[in-house]
Protein backbone atom coordinates (compact mmCIF):
# COMPACT_ATOMS: atom_id res chain seq x y z
CA UNK A 1 0.00 0.00 0.00
CA UNK A 2 1.07 3.82 -1.04
CA UNK A 3 2.97 5.56 1.98
CA UNK A 4 1.13 8.56 3.24
CA UNK A 5 4.58 9.38 5.38
CA UNK A 6 7.90 10.09 3.98
CA UNK A 7 9.67 7.37 3.18
CA UNK A 8 13.48 6.57 3.76
CA UNK A 9 15.61 6.92 1.19
CA UNK A 10 19.48 6.01 0.90
CA UNK A 11 19.62 8.46 -1.46
CA UNK A 12 18.26 11.43 -3.04
CA UNK A 13 16.57 10.87 -6.56
CA UNK A 14 17.80 12.80 -9.73
CA UNK A 15 14.05 13.85 -10.45
CA UNK A 16 10.76 15.01 -8.57
CA UNK A 17 7.71 14.61 -10.04
CA UNK A 18 4.76 16.70 -8.68
CA UNK A 19 0.94 15.73 -8.81
CA UNK A 20 -1.65 18.07 -7.16
CA UNK A 21 -5.38 15.59 -6.89
CA UNK A 22 -8.30 16.87 -6.71
CA UNK A 23 -11.61 14.43 -7.49
CA UNK A 24 -9.22 12.89 -10.01
CA UNK A 25 -12.11 10.13 -10.39
CA UNK A 26 -11.25 7.20 -12.78
CA UNK A 27 -7.89 9.07 -14.19
CA UNK A 28 -5.91 9.11 -11.72
CA UNK A 29 -4.77 5.15 -11.76
CA UNK A 30 -3.74 5.98 -15.70
CA UNK A 31 -1.69 8.60 -14.80
CA UNK A 32 0.17 6.97 -12.01
CA UNK A 33 0.82 3.70 -13.93
CA UNK A 34 2.16 6.62 -16.75
CA UNK A 35 5.24 7.09 -14.17
CA UNK A 36 5.78 3.79 -13.45
CA UNK A 37 6.31 2.48 -16.86
CA UNK A 38 8.96 5.74 -17.55
CA UNK A 39 12.09 3.85 -18.53
CA UNK A 40 13.93 6.73 -16.55
CA UNK A 41 13.49 5.21 -12.94
CA UNK A 42 15.33 7.68 -10.61
CA UNK A 43 12.08 9.69 -9.35
CA UNK A 44 10.42 10.30 -6.86
CA UNK A 45 6.10 10.97 -7.01
CA UNK A 46 4.44 13.23 -4.71
CA UNK A 47 0.88 12.90 -4.44
CA UNK A 48 -0.51 16.01 -3.11
CA UNK A 49 -4.38 15.27 -2.65
CA UNK A 50 -6.21 18.93 -2.85
CA UNK A 51 -9.05 17.98 -0.28
CA UNK A 52 -10.59 15.49 -2.73
CA UNK A 53 -14.13 13.79 -1.94
CA UNK A 54 -14.51 11.11 -4.60
CA UNK A 55 -12.06 8.41 -2.54
CA UNK A 56 -9.83 8.55 -6.04
CA UNK A 57 -6.93 7.67 -4.50
CA UNK A 58 -8.62 4.27 -3.36
CA UNK A 59 -7.88 3.20 -6.81
CA UNK A 60 -4.07 2.66 -5.98
CA UNK A 61 -4.19 1.02 -3.07
CA UNK A 62 -2.98 -2.06 -4.84
CA UNK A 63 0.33 0.01 -6.28
CA UNK A 64 3.51 -0.76 -3.74
CA UNK A 65 6.36 1.36 -4.36
CA UNK A 66 8.40 3.27 -2.34
CA UNK A 67 9.44 6.31 -4.95
CA UNK A 68 5.47 7.18 -4.24
CA UNK A 69 4.17 9.46 -1.21
CA UNK A 70 0.39 10.60 -1.11
CA UNK A 71 0.17 13.59 0.88
CA UNK A 72 -3.20 15.32 2.53
CA UNK A 73 -4.07 17.53 4.99
CA UNK A 74 -7.73 17.34 4.36
CA UNK A 75 -7.65 21.28 3.21
CA UNK A 76 -8.52 22.61 -0.39
CA UNK A 77 -5.72 25.11 -1.28
CA UNK A 78 -5.73 25.00 -4.79
CA UNK A 79 -3.36 23.97 -8.06
CA UNK A 80 -0.18 26.76 -7.44
CA UNK A 81 -0.42 26.53 -3.66
CA UNK A 82 0.43 22.26 -3.38
CA UNK A 83 2.53 22.80 -6.47
CA UNK A 84 4.43 25.30 -4.18
CA UNK A 85 4.11 22.99 -1.60
CA UNK A 86 5.68 20.46 -3.83
CA UNK A 87 8.76 22.44 -4.75
CA UNK A 88 9.82 22.83 -1.54
CA UNK A 89 9.42 19.23 -0.66
CA UNK A 90 11.18 18.14 -3.80
CA UNK A 91 14.80 16.34 -3.43
CA UNK A 92 15.38 16.07 -6.87
CA UNK A 93 17.75 18.52 -8.73
CA UNK A 94 14.90 18.39 -11.33
CA UNK A 95 11.34 19.00 -11.11
CA UNK A 96 8.77 17.79 -13.00
CA UNK A 97 4.77 18.40 -13.22
CA UNK A 98 1.98 15.65 -14.11
CA UNK A 99 -1.47 16.40 -13.99
CA UNK A 100 -4.01 13.86 -12.03
CA UNK A 101 -6.14 12.81 -15.74
CA UNK A 102 -2.87 13.01 -18.02
CA UNK A 103 -0.65 10.54 -19.79
CA UNK A 104 3.18 10.50 -19.89
CA UNK A 105 4.43 8.69 -22.38
CA UNK A 106 7.54 5.48 -21.23
CA UNK A 107 10.29 8.29 -22.89
CA UNK A 108 9.16 11.40 -21.67
CA UNK A 109 11.28 11.92 -18.40
CA UNK A 110 14.47 10.05 -20.23
CA UNK A 111 13.90 12.65 -23.43
CA UNK A 112 13.78 15.73 -21.02
CA UNK A 113 16.60 14.86 -18.77
CA UNK A 114 18.79 14.39 -21.56
CA UNK A 115 17.76 17.79 -23.12
CA UNK A 116 18.51 19.28 -19.58
CA UNK A 117 21.90 17.95 -19.38
CA UNK A 118 22.45 18.73 -22.68
CA UNK A 119 22.11 21.84 -22.45
CA UNK A 120 22.76 23.87 -19.10
CA UNK A 121 21.50 26.94 -20.15
CA UNK A 122 18.01 25.57 -19.97
CA UNK A 123 15.58 26.24 -17.25
CA UNK A 124 12.28 24.50 -18.26
CA UNK A 125 11.59 21.85 -21.37
CA UNK A 126 8.33 20.34 -22.45
CA UNK A 127 7.42 17.77 -24.90
CA UNK A 128 4.80 17.56 -28.30
CA UNK A 129 1.17 15.99 -26.69
CA UNK A 130 -2.07 15.00 -28.08
CA UNK A 131 -5.40 15.57 -26.97
CA UNK A 132 -6.78 13.07 -25.82
CA UNK A 133 -11.07 12.53 -24.66
CA UNK A 134 -12.99 11.06 -21.95
CA UNK A 135 -12.11 7.05 -23.21
CA UNK A 136 -9.06 7.91 -24.97
CA UNK A 137 -9.55 8.37 -28.18
CA UNK A 138 -7.02 11.06 -29.97
CA UNK A 139 -8.83 14.42 -30.28
CA UNK A 140 -5.65 16.82 -31.46
CA UNK A 141 -2.48 17.23 -32.13
CA UNK A 142 -0.28 19.69 -29.96
CA UNK A 143 2.23 21.23 -32.52
CA UNK A 144 4.45 24.03 -30.43
CA UNK A 145 7.95 25.31 -31.43
CA UNK A 146 10.81 23.77 -29.27
CA UNK A 147 13.13 26.65 -29.27
CA UNK A 148 13.06 29.28 -26.85
CA UNK A 149 12.80 32.27 -29.41
CA UNK A 150 10.09 30.75 -30.90
CA UNK A 151 8.73 30.03 -27.65
CA UNK A 152 8.42 33.61 -26.97
CA UNK A 153 7.76 35.51 -30.04
CA UNK A 154 5.00 36.60 -29.25
CA UNK A 155 4.54 36.65 -25.13
CA UNK A 156 1.14 38.69 -26.15
CA UNK A 157 -0.07 35.59 -27.66
CA UNK A 158 0.72 33.75 -24.44
CA UNK A 159 3.12 30.85 -24.79
CA UNK A 160 2.92 27.61 -26.86
CA UNK A 161 4.52 25.33 -23.95
CA UNK A 162 2.31 22.30 -22.94
CA UNK A 163 2.22 22.79 -18.59
CA UNK A 164 1.56 19.18 -17.75
CA UNK A 165 4.49 18.17 -19.26
CA UNK A 166 7.12 20.97 -17.78
CA UNK A 167 10.32 19.53 -16.16
CA UNK A 168 13.30 22.06 -15.48
CA UNK A 169 15.77 22.51 -12.62
CA UNK A 170 14.10 22.95 -8.93
CA UNK A 171 16.44 25.82 -8.64
CA UNK A 172 14.02 27.79 -11.62
CA UNK A 173 10.79 26.66 -9.86
CA UNK A 174 12.13 27.57 -6.00
CA UNK A 175 13.36 31.08 -7.64
CA UNK A 176 10.51 32.05 -9.18
CA UNK A 177 7.60 29.86 -7.70
CA UNK A 178 3.79 29.59 -8.81
CA UNK A 179 2.01 32.75 -7.71
CA UNK A 180 -0.51 32.59 -4.80
CA UNK A 181 -3.39 32.74 -4.86
CA UNK A 182 -3.08 31.21 -8.25
CA UNK A 183 -4.76 32.86 -11.11
CA UNK A 184 -7.85 31.56 -12.19
CA UNK A 185 -6.49 28.35 -14.86
CA UNK A 186 -3.67 30.22 -15.85
CA UNK A 187 -1.19 29.83 -13.03
CA UNK A 188 1.53 28.37 -15.73
CA UNK A 189 1.14 31.25 -18.21
CA UNK A 190 1.54 33.66 -15.58
CA UNK A 191 4.73 31.99 -14.63
CA UNK A 192 5.79 31.94 -18.11
CA UNK A 193 4.88 35.85 -18.85
CA UNK A 194 6.70 36.90 -15.52
CA UNK A 195 10.19 35.10 -16.22
CA UNK A 196 10.55 34.29 -19.91
CA UNK A 197 12.80 37.29 -20.74
CA UNK A 198 15.20 36.35 -17.91
CA UNK A 199 15.02 32.58 -18.41
CA UNK A 200 15.54 30.16 -20.78
CA UNK A 201 12.87 27.35 -22.30
CA UNK A 202 13.17 24.90 -24.49
CA UNK A 203 11.11 20.91 -25.74
CA UNK A 204 11.66 18.13 -26.91
CA UNK A 205 10.65 17.68 -31.12
CA UNK A 206 8.61 14.54 -30.46
CA UNK A 207 4.90 13.41 -29.02
CA UNK A 208 5.38 12.40 -25.35
CA UNK A 209 2.08 13.56 -23.65
CA UNK A 210 -0.80 13.12 -23.78
CA UNK A 211 -3.27 15.70 -22.59
CA UNK A 212 -6.89 15.13 -21.30
CA UNK A 213 -9.89 17.21 -22.75
CA UNK A 214 -12.71 16.45 -20.44
CA UNK A 215 -16.17 16.48 -22.26
CA UNK A 216 -17.69 19.40 -24.09
CA UNK A 217 -16.16 22.86 -23.23
CA UNK A 218 -17.40 24.95 -20.20
CA UNK A 219 -17.47 28.27 -21.89
CA UNK A 220 -17.89 30.46 -19.31
CA UNK A 221 -14.44 29.32 -17.56
CA UNK A 222 -13.03 29.75 -20.72
CA UNK A 223 -14.30 33.07 -21.01
CA UNK A 224 -13.31 34.04 -17.54
CA UNK A 225 -9.90 32.15 -18.35
CA UNK A 226 -8.99 34.76 -21.43
CA UNK A 227 -10.19 37.78 -19.41
CA UNK A 228 -7.75 36.75 -16.31
CA UNK A 229 -4.77 36.57 -18.26
CA UNK A 230 -5.70 39.38 -20.51
CA UNK A 231 -5.52 41.54 -17.22
CA UNK A 232 -2.54 39.93 -16.25
CA UNK A 233 -0.74 40.50 -19.70
CA UNK A 234 -1.74 44.34 -19.73
CA UNK A 235 -0.65 45.31 -16.06
CA UNK A 236 2.37 43.01 -16.92
CA UNK A 237 3.37 45.14 -20.42
CA UNK A 238 2.27 48.33 -18.70
CA UNK A 239 4.53 48.02 -16.01
CA UNK A 240 7.38 47.44 -18.52
CA UNK A 241 5.77 50.52 -20.51
CA UNK A 242 6.14 48.11 -23.94
CA UNK A 243 2.50 49.83 -24.88
CA UNK A 244 2.82 48.06 -28.18
CA UNK A 245 2.41 44.75 -26.42
CA UNK A 246 -0.40 45.54 -24.20
CA UNK A 247 -2.08 46.66 -27.47
CA UNK A 248 -1.56 43.99 -28.82
CA UNK A 249 -2.50 41.27 -26.27
CA UNK A 250 -5.66 43.25 -26.37
CA UNK A 251 -6.30 42.26 -30.09
CA UNK A 252 -5.50 38.47 -29.88
CA UNK A 253 -7.84 38.64 -26.87
CA UNK A 254 -10.34 40.19 -29.00
CA UNK A 255 -9.76 37.30 -31.70
CA UNK A 256 -10.26 34.83 -29.48
CA UNK A 257 -13.38 35.86 -27.83
CA UNK A 258 -15.15 35.61 -31.69
CA UNK A 259 -13.17 31.92 -32.15
CA UNK A 260 -14.41 31.07 -28.86
CA UNK A 261 -18.07 32.61 -29.56
CA UNK A 262 -18.04 30.39 -33.23
CA UNK A 263 -17.35 27.41 -31.49
CA UNK A 264 -19.68 27.51 -28.94
CA UNK A 265 -22.35 28.31 -31.42
CA UNK A 266 -21.44 25.51 -33.54
CA UNK A 267 -21.42 23.24 -29.82
CA UNK A 268 -24.75 24.11 -29.57
CA UNK A 269 -25.96 23.33 -32.76
CA UNK A 270 -24.04 19.97 -32.75
CA UNK A 271 -22.49 20.62 -35.71
CA UNK A 272 -19.02 18.15 -35.80
CA UNK A 273 -15.43 19.42 -35.28
CA UNK A 274 -11.99 17.78 -35.80
CA UNK A 275 -9.49 19.11 -34.81
CA UNK A 276 -7.05 17.03 -36.29
CA UNK A 277 -6.35 17.01 -39.96
CA UNK A 278 -6.33 13.53 -41.33
CA UNK A 279 -2.70 13.62 -41.90
CA UNK A 280 -2.52 13.41 -38.20
CA UNK A 281 -4.44 10.31 -37.77
CA UNK A 282 -0.93 8.38 -38.06
CA UNK A 283 -0.46 9.61 -34.07
CA UNK A 284 -3.18 7.15 -33.09
CA UNK A 285 -1.54 3.98 -33.20
CA UNK A 286 1.58 5.08 -31.22
CA UNK A 287 -1.12 6.33 -28.98
CA UNK A 288 -2.80 3.05 -28.27
CA UNK A 289 0.44 1.13 -28.06
CA UNK A 290 1.32 3.25 -25.40
CA UNK A 291 -2.18 3.52 -23.75
CA UNK A 292 -2.04 -0.75 -23.92
CA UNK A 293 1.63 -0.86 -22.54
CA UNK A 294 0.52 1.69 -19.11
CA UNK A 295 -2.40 -0.20 -18.46
CA UNK A 296 -0.69 -3.57 -18.98
CA UNK A 297 2.75 -3.77 -18.49
CA UNK A 298 4.59 -4.97 -15.72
Amino acid sequence: MLSEKKAEFHSDPLLTVAMPVFNAGQYLRLAVLSILRQTFEDWELLIIDDGSTDNALQELTDIEDPRIQIIRDGLNKGLAARLNEAIDLARGTYFARMDQDDVSYPERFSRQIELLQGDPRLDVVSVGAITISDNNEVTGLLVCPVTHEKICARPWQGFCFPHPAWMGTIGWFRKHRYATPGPYFCEDQELLLRTYSASRFGAVDEVLFAYRVRGRNNWRRVARTRWTFFKIQFYHFIGLRKFHYASLAMLVLAVLIARDFTRMVRQLLEFPHHSMERTDLSISPKWHEVLNATLNGP
